[in-house]
């Protein structure tokens, strides 16, 4: 072999070894602006979905006296405008502090709804004039206005809420087998019971045996009222008594003790 030919041989390797380098490189590069792209998409995205607003709010549950105008107002200082940022302990903390509320939880739904689901409290009664007792015994201070139905109206030293709704669970079903109800509970400072009945006679328990004195006095009721004179009625009926009772007469035009 020539000189020259040795040469253009040694020139065509060289040449071929520089074009396979750069074709080497320029794929490299093109790889890495490939995933750099893809990572830009793929943050955009993420961006994109974490400032996406919330656009339906659910209120659902078992409402009967919470109106869905109450929850809105309560939450309506909470910033809706990021989903995944959203605090849902405080929506909740903040719709539980309802007068009605029992018990509420807040979940989000993907990709932008916030669901609230709400149960009212249960209220059996009328307490102290100013609050209401529901079914657990618990005291609570809520709009009676919304309160439909008839109510017990029960009276007692703070604390003793469990203690008179249990008697009055108690005596009421008791009396409930003469068509008789409670209408009004009295405990006193000294624990001495006093019932008012939907008939409007009052009676006076005391303090011990209040089974064996209800169970007395649906045993002669029938026969007191059947010695009322014609323009009298029972007033009150005294069982603080081991044996018998006393009875109080009331005019049924003027509610006067006679």
């Amino acid at each position: 072999m020539t000189a020259t030919a040795k040469n253009n041989t040694q020139n065509t390797q060289q040449a071929q070894v520089h074009w396979s380098f750069w074709l080497g490189v320029g794929f490299f590069v093109s790889v890495i602006f490939a995933l750099c792209f893809m990572a830009w998409l793929l943050v955009e995205k993420v961006s994109a979905q974490e400032s996406t607003p919330v656009t339906s709010v659910s209120i659902r549950g078992d409402m009967p006296y919470t109106k869905q105008g109450d929850i809105e107002r309560a939450i309506e200082n909470v910033n809706l405008g990021n989903f995944f940022q959203l605090d849902v302990n405080k929506i909740q903390a903040q719709v539980a502090e309802l007068p009605w509320v029992y018990s509420v939880s807040v979940r989000k739904q993907w990709p932008s709804e916030l669901q609230i689901y709400v149960v009212d409290q249960v209220p059996v009664a009328y307490w102290n004039g100013d609050f209401l007792i529901n079914e657990n015994g618990d005291a609570f201070q809520a709009q009676q206005s919304r309160i439909t139905k008839s109510l017990p109206a029960f009276f007692g030293p703070e604390g003793s809420e469990k203690t008179a709704l249990e008697n009055y669970s108690n005596l009421n079903k008791l009396l409930s087998f003469s068509n008789l109800g409670i209408a009004e509970l009295v405990l006193t400072e000294r624990y001495s019971w006093q019932l008012t009945l939907d008939d409007g006679v009052m009676l006076n328990l005391g303090r011990e045996d209040r089974v064996k004195r209800i169970q007395r006095f649906l045993d002669v009721y029938s026969e007191i009222k059947s010695h009322s004179k014609e323009e009298q009625e029972v007033n009150y009926v005294d069982l603080r008594y081991d044996t018998g009772l006393a009875v109080g007469w009331k005019s049924k035009h003027e509610k006067e003790r006679v």
